[in-house]
């Protein structure tokens, strides 16, 4: 009587390799988006910290941010991209912006982040 084989054959393999093959290839895409966007946060965070709250402006809060942008590289967003506002006496920095990450021909994962950072220390007025 002949024995059944166990395992697994090569077409069985394809099905299941496929699929985690292009999970793979998709978070290799998506990783420098989200290394650009823990980049923003980070500098943004900084900003926040050296930044005083009762005596800056929006100038000088996106000369800062500027600065920083340009130190680390950060191309996108662009300076122009973020929202500066007062609230409550307050400033805020809002990054809110969608980003690209090309996986096959003209398929494409859109990734949107939104960050708001307040700053820290001064008082408003």
């Amino acid at each position: 009587m002949r024995k059944y084989q166990r395992g697994v054959t090569a077409l069985g393999w394809l099905i299941l390799l496929i699929p985690v093959a292009v999970c793979v290839y998709a978070g290799i895409r998506v990783g420098p988006v989200y290394l650009n966007y823990m980049n923003v946060v980070h500098n943004l965070n900084l900003v926040a910290s050296e930044v005083d709250n009762g005596s800056a402006t929006a100038t000088t809060i996106r000369t800062a941010v500027e600065k920083h942008f340009n130190v680390d590289y950060i191309d996108y967003p662009s300076v122009k991209d973020l929202k500066i506002t007062r609230d409550n006496g307050n400033w805020k920095i809002e990054a809110n912006y969608d980003d690209q990450a090309p996986l096959f021909a003209n398929v494409a994962i859109l990734v949107t982040f939104d960050k708001t950072v307040k700053l820290k220390g001064g008082g408003g007025e």
